[in-house]
């Protein structure tokens, strides 16, 4: 190895977050191995950092979230949190501060222009299983394993509660909350958490895939899409479809789909403008 290589991989290890673009992709790597990549102050601080840049860079139209080491995430740093109780308010104000920092970072995966991915290699816990749950779309290795075991320790997984309970039915999300049970990527797949399981070090190449085939789209219709879909899941059903019907007829009188629509009638590949 060259020095310049030994000293980008010192550098690369040091980092937290790791970003990597390719072709559109930006593919953002938890890289606390060590610590099993727990969310921290500084972990939550990064990732929202990175999703305020990318949410207005106009060459990324897809992102991975994947993490390295022998986890995916064990969510919180409960050693992080537990050393505040020594403040004058037991900690209350930090605790506070933590978990508004967390749903904002989840609010952001959900509000980001593009489509985000998780690569789940190995197991998510707890806020772990939280972020998976916020991403849009999820492949996992068929050796992850997904947990809310808040409730184990006295702790129950009211955060996490929210996306899972948004992305699972109702008595699947009951159940890993109130049991803390760690369920299979297979069993993860069958209620919906994630969207395919794959061999184990595969789940890379599999979220770039399905990367790739998202990024041949307009990146005009799918920010139009992905916010019109999570507004109107909070709506009645005759809302929902007002609102959606609103955004079709906008969305007719976009360049893009005056192209798409003209392309598919033609018998030709579109010509996408972004806009």
């Amino acid at each position: 190895m060259s020095p310049q290589a030994a000293k980008a991989a010192v550098l690369a290890s040091e980092l937290i977050l790791l970003r990597e673009d390719m072709s559109g992709i930006a593919v953002l790597t938890l890289n606390r191995p060590h610590a099993r990549n727990s969310l921290s102050e500084a972990m939550l601080q990064a990732l929202g950092d990175a999703l305020t840049a990318i949410a207005h860079d106009r060459d990324v139209r897809a992102v991975i979230l994947a993490a390295n080491g022998p986890a995916f995430s064990a969510g919180h740093d409960l050693k992080e949190l537990n050393a505040r109780r020594a403040d004058g308010d037991r900690g209350r104000a930090y605790f506070k501060h933590i978990m508004n920092l967390c749903s904002t970072v989840m609010q952001q995966i959900v509000t980001l222009p593009q489509p985000v991915i998780a690569a789940v290699q190995a197991t998510a816990t707890a806020a772990g299983c939280q972020l998976v749950a916020s991403c849009d779309l999820a492949v996992a290795s068929r050796a992850a394993k997904f947990a809310t075991p808040g409730v184990n320790i006295g702790l129950f997984c009211s955060t996490p509660m929210v996306a899972l309970s948004r992305n699972v039915p109702r008595k699947h999300a009951m159940e890993m909350l109130l049991t803390g049970d760690l369920i299979a990527a297979d069993d993860a797949g069958r209620i919906g958490l994630v969207n395919h399981v794959v061999e184990p070090g595969s789940e890379r190449e599999a979220a770039l895939a399905l990367a790739r085939k998202i990024t041949a789209k307009s990146a005009h219709t799918l920010k139009i899409g992905k916010e019109a879909f999570y507004r109107q899941l909070e709506m009645p059903l005759a809302e929902a479809y007002k609102y959606a019907s609103e955004v079709m007829v906008e969305n007719m009188l976009a360049r893009d789909a005056e192209e798409g629509i003209s392309a598919f009638i033609e018998k030709r590949t579109p010509q996408w403008q972004d806009r």
